[in-house]
C-alpha cells in the first residue's frame, strides 16, 4: 500500500507538466484500485462484562438485537476472536476478542492466541476503573509497536448512579471518573494514559467524537479514508469530517474523466467521454449516499433509535438525489449544469495544474465532473446534517 501514500497533487502536476496525461491517469486508476482493496481490522478487548460486544455493535451503527450484531450478555459470550464487518463495507472489521482479567492472564500469550498481527490497533474497554490486566495488555501492545485506546464504557450508568446525590454535578462527575481511570492506570505503570469516556447507547455524548478523531489522525491516510467512509453517520462532527474526506478524491475523479476526454478518438470521443462521466458520477454519488446514511435502511434504523418517524426524517431531504441515484438522474445533472459555473471551475483548475490547459476537451470534462461532485457532496452532506438535527429534536 506504499504507493497509495505517495500519490498526491504534486506528483500529478509533474506528470501533467510534461503533458503526460495518460501517465497521470494510470497513477490515479492505481490509487483507486488500491483504495478499494484496503482492509482495516480493529481489535476490541477488555474484561468479561465490560461491554465489548455492545461497543462493537454501536460502533457499526447496530443495536444489540439487530441482524448481524455481536452477541451480548451478562457473562462472557466471546470465546474466540470473532469479526463483524460494517454492513456496507466488508473490508472494515471490528473484532470482538475474548475477555481478559482471568487469574492466570498473561498479555503476551493472549496476544498470540488472538493473532496480534491481524489488527491495525486495539480498543481496551473497562466498565469501571482500569486494572493491572489492562495495563499489562497495553504494555505488551506498545512493545510490539501497535496503537491502543483506553475506553471507559457504561458512563451513562455511572452518571445515573451519581444523580441521586444532592451535590451531583455532571461535569465534575465525568472529571472524577476520568481521573480515577488515569490514576488506576498510572498506579500499575502506564505513563500519561488517555482515557475516553463512552456511552454505547448514545455516541453523541461524552468522548466518542474525541476518540474517533484521535483514531482518524493516527491512522495512515488510506486506512483513515476507509474508517471515515464506513463509520455510521451518528454525530454532526462525523458528518462534517466525512464530507472533508470524500472531497479529497474529487479532483482525482475529475482528472480520470479528463483523461478519457482528451484521448484523440475522432467522432467517438464525446460519446465515450459522456459515458465515462456518467459512470464516475453514479458510482461516486452512491458512495456519498451510503456514507451519509441517506439510504432507506439507514434512515429506518435512525428512526428506530431516535423515535422520530421515518417520514419526518425524509421530509428534511432537499437534494434532488435523495430519492434515487441512477444513470438517468446523473444525465439530467450533466445536461442541467450551469455553463458559467463549469467554466469558472475549469479556469480555477487550469491555473492550478499545468498541462491541463492545452487539453481543451479534457479540461471541460474535468470541470464538469469536478463541479457536479462538489455540488452534490455539499447537498447530500447538508441533507445528512438536517436528518441528524431532526433526529436530535433540534430545529434545522
Amino acid at each position: 500500500m506504499e504507493d497509495l501514500e505517495l500519490i498526491g497533487v504534486e506528483e500529478i502536476k509533474v506528470s501533467l507538466g510534461f503533458e503526460d496525461l495518460p501517465s497521470a491517469v494510470d497513477r490515479i486508476k492505481h490509487y483507486f484500485e488500491q483504495q478499494n482493496c484496503v482492509e482495516l481490522n480493529i481489535g476490541v478487548t477488555g474484561e468479561s462484562g465490560s461491554g465489548k460486544s455492545t461497543f462493537v455493535n454501536a460502533f457499526r451503527g447496530l443495536g444489540d438485537e439487530e441482524e448481524g450484531s455481536a452477541e451480548t450478555g451478562v457473562v462472557e459470550t466471546t470465546k474466540v476472536p470473532t469479526s463483524y464487518s460494517y454492513p456496507k463495507y466488508p473490508n472494515v472489521k471490528l473484532w470482538d476478542l475474548p475477555g481478559i482479567g482471568t487469574p492466570n492472564f498473561k498479555a503476551d500469550e493472549y496476544l498470540k492466541d488472538v493473532e496480534f498481527e491481524r489488527y491495525d490497533f486495539f480498543i481496551i474497554i473497562a466498565s469501571d476503573r482500569f486494572r493491572e490486566c489492562h495495563a499489562n495488555l497495553a504494555a505488551e501492545i506498545v512493545k510490539q509497536n501497535k496503537k491502543f485506546y483506553f475506553v471507559r464504557s457504561k458512563i451513562d450508568a455511572s452518571i445515573a448512579a451519581e444523580q441521586r446525590k444532592k451535590t451531583f454535578n455532571k461535569e465534575q462527575t465525568l472529571d472524577d471518573i476520568r481521573k480515577d481511570c488515569i490514576a488506576g492506570l498510572e498506579n500499575v505503570g502506564v505513563n500519561s494514559p488517555a482515557v475516553f469516556l463512552i456511552s454505547c447507547f448514545d455516541f453523541a455524548l461524552y468522548d466518542f467524537n474525541c476518540l474517533e478523531e484521535t483514531m482518524e489522525k493516527e491512522l495512515p491516510q488510506h486506512k483513515r479514508h476507509v474508517l471515515m467512509v464506513a463509520l455510521p453517520n451518528i454525530t454532526l462532527e462525523i458528518n462534517e469530517r466525512k464530507k472533508k474526506e470524500l472531497q479529497k478524491n474529487i479532483w482525482r475523479l475529475a482528472l480520470l474523466s479528463a483523461g478519457v476526454a482528451a484521448i484523440p478518438i475522432p467522432l467517438l470521443n464525446a460519446a465515450v467521454s459522456i459515458s465515462v462521466d456518467v459512470g464516475i458520477l453514479v458510482s461516486e454519488l452512491k458512495k456519498y449516499y451510503n456514507a451519509f446514511g441517506l439510504d432507506p435502511d439507514s434512515l429506518q434504523k435512525l428512526s428506530d433509535r431516535s423515535g422520530k418517524p421515518v417520514d419526518e426524517l425524509k421530509a428534511v431531504l432537499k437534494s434532488p438525489l435523495h430519492k434515487e441515484i441512477n444513470k438517468d438522474v446523473v444525465i439530467k445533472l450533466l445536461t442541467g449544469s450551469s455553463f458559467f459555473a463549469v467554466e469558472a471551475a475549469a479556469e480555477t483548475w487550469l491555473g492550478l495544474i499545468p498541462g491541463l490547459g492545452s487539453l481543451v476537451s479534457g479540461s471541460l470534462s474535468f470541470a464538469t465532473v469536478y463541479f457536479i461532485l462538489n455540488q452534490c457532496l455539499n447537498e447530500l452532506a447538508q441533507d445528512a446534517h438536517n436528518v441528524l438535527m431532526t433526529a436530535l429534536q433540534t430545529e434545522v
